[in-house]
C-alpha cells in the first residue's frame, strides 16, 4: 500500500457514516474495504458513495457479474447472482469494492448505475450479456460481446462448454447459418499417470 493511501479503517469508517441503514455489511481484507447493500438501496447507496464528503468515489473503475451456485462446491445458501463494482477516489486517494445480490434468482434484476457513472454502459452491457442481469434503467442494455442470436449467458455456471448452438457459412445460401451443436459434450478426462523420472534422459 503506497504510503498516500489511505488506511482502510478510516474508508470504513467514512463509508460507514454515509451509509447509514444502507449498510448491510462492509468487510476489510487483504488491505481492502468491501461494502455489501441491498438490491433497495442500491442506487441510492451509490450515489451517496460517489458524492458524500468523506466518499468522493468519482470513478467506477469496474463492474462485472457473479454466479454464486456453484460457490463453496454448491454449499452457498444465499442468492444466486451478484454485482460486483469497483470504485475510486481520485480526490481522496482510496478505493471500495461494493457488492449487490439480485433478489430473484430467475429473473435477477438491479438498478442501473449508468446515470451516476457513465463508465458502467458497457460494464452493465458486458453482465447482462454473459449472466442475464437486468439493469433497470439502462437506456441501452442489449448484448455486447456475443451475437444478436446466441442463447444462453456463457458466464453462468450452468451453461454447457459446448454452448446450444454452433454457426457456419453456408456457400449455398451464401449467408451465416445456425444449427445445433454436432459435438458431444466430454463428462469424463482420461488422467494421464505417468512414472516419476518420465522424460529426465531425454
Amino acid at each position: 500500500m503506497s504510503e498516500f493511501a489511505v488506511r482502510p479503517e478510516a474508508i470504513q469508517d467514512a463509508v460507514v457514516a454515509a451509509l447509514g441503514d444502507k449498510l448491510r455489511r462492509i468487510d476489510i481484507a487483504l488491505g481492502e474495504v468491501t461494502v455489501q447493500v441491498s438490491q433497495a438501496d442500491y442506487l441510492a447507496a451509490m450515489q451517496t458513495l460517489r458524492d458524500a464528503p468523506g466518499c468522493r468515489f468519482d470513478q467506477l473503475i469496474d463492474l462485472c457479474g457473479m454466479d454464486y451456485s456453484a460457490y463453496r462446491d454448491g454449499q452457498w445458501d444465499g442468492a444466486r447472482f451478484c454485482v460486483v463494482s469497483h470504485l475510486l477516489s481520485m480526490e481522496l486517494n482510496q478505493r471500495l469494492r461494493v457488492k449487490v445480490f439480485c433478489a430473484d434468482d430467475d429473473l435477477p434484476v438491479v438498478d442501473s448505475v449508468n446515470g451516476v457513472w457513465a463508465a458502467a454502459n458497457w460494464f452493465e452491457r458486458e453482465a447482462f450479456d454473459l449472466y442475464g442481469i437486468v439493469f433497470e434503467g439502462h437506456n441501452d442494455l442489449r448484448r455486447i460481446l456475443t451475437d444478436y442470436g446466441f442463447v444462453g449467458h456463457p458466464f453462468r455456471k450452468d451453461f454447457p462448454l459446448s454452448g446450444h448452438v454452433e454457426m457456419r457459412y453456408d456457400a449455398e445460401r451464401q449467408r451465416v447459418v445456425y444449427e445445433p451443436v454436432t459435438i458431444e459434450p466430454r463428462d469424463i478426462t482420461p488422467r494421464i499417470i505417468r512414472e516419476d523420472k518420465y522424460g529426465a534422459g531425454v
